[in-house]
């Protein structure tokens, strides 16, 4: 059976079952969560506008806002992605060259729904967590995540990714926005400007 998303960000099946295979052996199981979403991280900016003008035209909708200084797509695929023995994914996260440290690229995290169970969430797996990711003033709550040895994460959330943009900036209208006269800029470090990767 045809899978043209698979076919332009991979194999995500086999990505979300390592993710969740790895989280078992962290006394982790997210069989009875749902999944927030997959996210996909590019290098260079010409890719990430490729990659995003391919994924539309498998979707019914795309919101794209600055993050950190730089676009970030959702994307809202035709058909939900089918992973884990038909746990379905709504939502694609596309992710443009990095900011400020290192990161896996293609299939980057795994999002997953723990709802209103996740303060325990958090509380029961504190000793395998490797930190919480501050998202802004409007995260509900800012998630928790594992970072794997390969610099892929798995993010736990309360509220999808979906719910928590849908509840600052409203639901996702059918269509495609993107930011208009955004140009990479360039990124200042410790050893001084260097220009984003092209």
């Amino acid at each position: 059976m045809a899978d043209p998303v698979g076919d332009i960000i991979g194999d995500y099946q086999a990505f979300a079952a390592q993710q969740r295979d790895r989280l078992l052996a962290q006394g982790i199981d997210i069989r009875p969560y749902p999944l927030s979403h997959l996210a996909f991280r590019v290098p260079e900016w010409d890719q990430y506008v490729q990659v995003r003008n391919l994924l539309e035209r498998h979707a019914v909708a795309n919101r794209e806002s600055l993050w950190n200084g730089r676009p970030i797509s959702l994307i809202v695929p035709t058909e939900p992605l089918e992973v884990l023995d038909g746990t379905l994914v709504s939502l694609l996260e596309l992710i443009p060259p990095v900011h400020q440290r290192v990161y896996k690229m293609g299939l980057e995290h795994l999002g997953v729904v723990v709802g209103d169970a996740f303060d325990d969430f958090v509380a029961a797996h504190k000793p395998v967590l490797t930190g919480q990711q501050f998202q802004g003033p409007n995260s509900t709550p800012d998630p928790v995540y594992i970072l794997f040895e390969d610099f892929t994460h798995v993010k736990f959330y309360r509220l999808s990714l979906r719910e928590s943009v849908e509840l600052d900036a409203g639901p996702f209208d059918d269509g495609f926005h993107h930011v208009d006269d955004w140009v990479p800029q360039r990124l200042v470090t410790a050893t001084g400007p260097n220009p984003l990767p092209r």
